[in-house]
């Protein structure tokens, strides 16, 4: 492997919506992606997020291009392309706006908080509203559990935590990100937009003028998260030690 991450703070600039994609740069961001792993094959979750940054959502075009890097075939890209939610098989908005309705928060208003916004922007699960990609297009979806019960109810602006929502601050935010303002998350690094945050999950933390730190740092663990770690630091809980003898279970052998 020759690679982990790219640190470097050269900008790198998205293709507008509809312009061609796939060009010279793209193709040496791929072989980049490709570099970092022992496996070419192993690039595929990577290379599908490079695929979305330029694109918006993982289009037809874009599978066949990752077949093509990774040797494989459009059918094995496309199992896991419609296998993980995160790739969107249509255009997203300039921001992906997810709001939990798992059971905690539907239970604490997570549905509330989503008929709310979706009445506003007039749109269901999975639809955008304004044109795809444009400034202040907004696509709202359900998810699933997002892993924040203790702060639900919960939504994310494209993978970034906003915790702790009520319908009318869920609102609010919704009609700050259609200003074209990036309110600061609770949690989570620094708000760009979907297609530059696909770029980031592609390992490319490029922003102009920033260092990585910069780029990535943000409020993380809340006070309600840890807890139960403070409690048994400040009373001495420890879990048990492991024997010094302590014998793996052989492996079942292979019929």
């Amino acid at each position: 492997m020759t690679e982990q991450f790219d640190f470097t703070t050269t900008e790198h600039v998205l293709s507008p919506p509809g312009a061609p994609v796939f060009g010279e740069d793209v193709r040496a961001d791929a072989k980049r992606i490709v570099e970092r792993y022992p496996e070419a094959r192993s690039a595929l979750l990577p290379m599908l997020h490079l695929v979305q940054s330029e694109q918006g959502h993982v289009s037809t075009e874009g599978i066949e291009f990752c077949a093509e890097q990774l040797a494989l075939s459009a059918a094995e890209v496309s199992a896991v392309a419609t296998f993980y939610t995160m790739y969107k098989r249509k255009p997203c908005g300039e921001h992906l706006v997810s709001v939990c309705t798992n059971t905690l928060c539907a239970a604490l208003g997570g549905d509330a908080i989503y008929a709310k916004v979706s009445e506003h922007l007039g749109v269901g699960h999975d639809e955008t509203s304004g044109t795809p990609g444009e400034p202040g297009s907004l696509t709202l979806e359900h998810a699933e559990c997002l892993a924040a019960c203790d702060h639900a109810p919960v939504l994310q602006v494209d993978y970034e935590y906003y915790d702790k929502q009520s319908p009318e601050a869920a609102l609010e935010l919704v009609k700050s990100l259609q200003r074209g303002e990036k309110p600061d998350p609770t949690r989570g690094a620094p708000l760009t937009d979907f297609r530059r945050t696909e770029r980031q999950l592609a390992g490319f933390f490029d922003r102009p003028g920033a260092r990585l730190e910069d780029t990535v740092d943000g409020p993380s663990a809340a006070p309600e998260t840890v807890r139960g770690a403070h409690l048994a630091q400040q009373r001495g809980w420890t879990a048990p030690p492991m024997p010094d003898d302590a014998q793996i279970p052989p492996l079942p052998e292979k019929e």
